[in-house]
């Protein structure tokens, strides 16, 4: 068997490379070619092209994998594409089960189905979630530090600074299925096709991204007090912070609209998208 390993040299602060490379052990009987995911030009006519005996390893994090399922068509839905983790988050996989340093098998299933958000009428799809608020926020501060140095973002560590001293909650509109309701002093509301984003924050513990019926998790997370937002805060690395009800509610449905009250940064699946006033999700 050959296996084309498709790598994002820029993943996990830019060691995507050295890390995919492992696989060089862990599939030592066959033979790799190692591509970058930044130079093929059409993935339908990439992985068409692929003979009988080659078979395909999508190297990277969240972002690459919300980069493949945003690139392809229904063309390369069962063309087999296995997935080995090299990302920083890798929410993916924790979602699904699986340890870092495994390869997992015909990830294909994981993508249909998947809901689209829009913004400023651009649509996509995405893989584990949308981050409106302070989740956003720290994407945004990480990507500016990563642009500075080589060093690891400290999320948490942005978080904690940003509850207590830079980030302001929001009065936020939510929409789901028609109906319409107000949040006051919204810290977050991510919409949700998985459990986990962040790195391994368990925004909404329930959600199953296989589900039949197709339905995201939206959950929101308010209280005046930041200090209240602080000590609540730890609890959603292990889905405990659904227990603390006059702060944190999830709801579900399949059609989602967020309005806030000023513009904020954005993450889908890990990518910061700028100054957002409002998003829109809707599922297949």
């Amino acid at each position: 068997m050959e296996y084309k390993i498709l790598y994002n040299g820029v993943s996990n602060n830019r060691r995507g490379l050295a890390d995919a490379k492992k696989l060089d052990e862990k599939l030592a009987d066959c033979k790799l070619e190692y591509v970058d995911v930044r130079k093929i030009d059409s993935y339908d006519s990439y992985m068409q092209s692929l003979g009988s005996d080659e078979r395909v390893i999508l190297c990277g994090g969240d972002g690459t994998l919300n980069y493949y399922v945003n690139h392809t068509t229904d063309a390369t839905k069962d063309i087999p594409l296995d997935y080995y983790a090299t990302g920083t988050g890798n929410d993916f996989i924790r979602d699904i089960g699986v340890e870092q340093g495994e390869i997992v098998k015909d990830i294909n299933r994981f993508f249909k189905n998947l809901p689209e958000v829009i913004i400023n009428g651009t649509r996509s799809k995405f893989i584990n979630g949308i981050g409106y608020g302070i989740d956003g926020y720290c994407c945004e501060v990480g990507d500016e530090q990563r642009a500075k140095s080589d060093k690891p973002v400290n999320y948490t560590g942005i978080a904690i600074k940003g509850i207590l001293f830079h980030f302001k909650p929001v009065n936020a509109t939510v929409c789901i299925d028609g109906n319409e309701f107000t949040v006051r002093k919204a810290w977050l509301v991510p919409t949700m096709k998985g459990r986990f984003y962040g790195g391994g924050m368990m925004a909404c513990p329930d959600q199953d991204r296989l589900a039949e019926d197709k339905k995201v998790s939206i959950m929101t997370y308010k209280t005046g007090s930041a200090l209240t937002a602080l000590i609540v805060f730890p609890n959603i690395f292990k889905g405990a912070h659904v227990k603390k009800e006059k702060v944190v509610k999830i709801y579900t449905g399949n059609n989602v609209k967020v309005k806030f009250d000023r513009p904020c940064a954005l993450q889908i699946d890990g990518e910061t998208v700028r100054n957002v006033t409002e998003y829109e999700v809707v599922t297949g």
